[in-house]
C-alpha cells in the first residue's frame, strides 16, 4: 500500500514509548507510508495534546491518527484539519465531561490487573510484573523486558481532567478491541467503540498489539486509510 500524500501519526499510552509502535511503523513504511510517532510527555492531558499538536505540524498530509491505550483522549483533544481517520488500538475514548479514569475503572476490572497507585511525585509507575500478567502477557520474555526497561510513568493530571468535545464525532474512526485485555476491560472497549460508531474489529490479542500482533494493527490502519477521500 503506497500512497504518497497519507501520513501515519502514532500516540503511546501509559508506561510506554514511541519504540512501541516499532513493528507497525516498520510494516508500513515497508509499504512506502509515511509515519510518525509523537513523543508525549505523559505529564498532563494538555501537554500532551500540545505535544501531538507540535508533531501534527511537522507533516503537510492527511493524517490518519493512531492512538494506544491512554493516548486515545489525547487523540481525540487534537485540532489539525488534516486528520482524516482516527484509529484505536485498545484505547480509552472519554465522552465530553468525562475523565480517563471515568472509562478506564467503568466496570470491575481483570482479576489480573495491577493496582495502581501514584508515588510522591503524583506519578503512577507500572509493576515490573505487570508487564508479564497484564500489559503484554502474550510477549516474549526479550520484549517484555524492553517494555519494562523504557516505561514512563503518567501524571495523575492526564487521568483525572475532563475532557472536551471528543474529535471522533467528526472524524470517521476505526477501532481495534483487544479481546485478551487485561488492563482495558474488552467490554469497555466496545462500549466506547459503539459510542463512538467506529467500524470495529476484535482480535484475540493483549493490550499491546502493536508488540504482539503488529499484523492486526496494520490491517486496521489500511481499513482507515482505503477510506479517505480522494484528495
Amino acid at each position: 500500500m503506497v500512497t504518497r500524500d497519507v501520513r501515519v501519526v502514532f500516540a503511546h499510552g501509559a508506561w510506554a514509548d514511541g519504540s512501541s509502535w516499532a513493528r507497525v511503523i516498520t510494516a508500513l513504511k515497508r509499504e512506502g507510508v509515511k509515519v510518525l510517532a509523537a513523543p508525549l510527555p505523559l505529564s498532563s492531558l494538555s501537554d500532551d495534546v500540545a505535544a501531538l499538536n507540535r508533531s501534527l505540524n511537522r507533516s503537510n498530509e492527511s493524517i490518519v491518527l493512531v492512538a494506544h491505550a491512554y493516548a486515545g483522549a489525547v487523540i481525540a483533544e487534537a485540532r489539525c484539519e488534516r486528520i482524516k481517520a482516527l484509529v484505536y488500538v485498545s484505547a480509552l475514548a472519554p465522552d465530553a465531561g468525562e475523565t480517563v479514569a471515568d472509562v478506564f475503572y467503568r466496570l470491575e476490572p481483570h482479576p489480573q490487573a495491577p493496582k495502581l497507585t501514584p508515588d510522591s511525585n503524583g506519578l503512577v509507575w507500572l509493576p515490573e510484573a505487570a508487564f508479564e500478567t497484564a500489559f503484554a502477557q502474550h510477549a516474549s520474555a526479550e520484549d517484555r523486558a524492553v517494555l519494562a526497561a523504557v516505561q514512563r510513568p503518567i501524571s495523575l493530571a492526564c487521568i483525572t481532567v475532563p475532557v472536551g468535545r471528543p474529535l471522533w464525532k467528526d472524524v470517521p474512526s476505526w477501532f481495534l478491541v483487544a479481546e485478551d485485555d487485561r488492563m482495558i476491560v474488552p467490554d469497555t472497549q466496545r462500549y466506547m467503540a459503539e459510542r463512538m460508531k467506529a467500524k470495529i474489529k476484535a482480535h484475540a490479542v493483549d493490550h499491546t498489539p502493536s508488540v504482539t500482533a503488529p499484523t492486526v494493527v496494520v490491517d486496521i490502519i489500511h481499513d482507515a486509510i482505503r477510506a479517505l477521500p480522494p484528495v
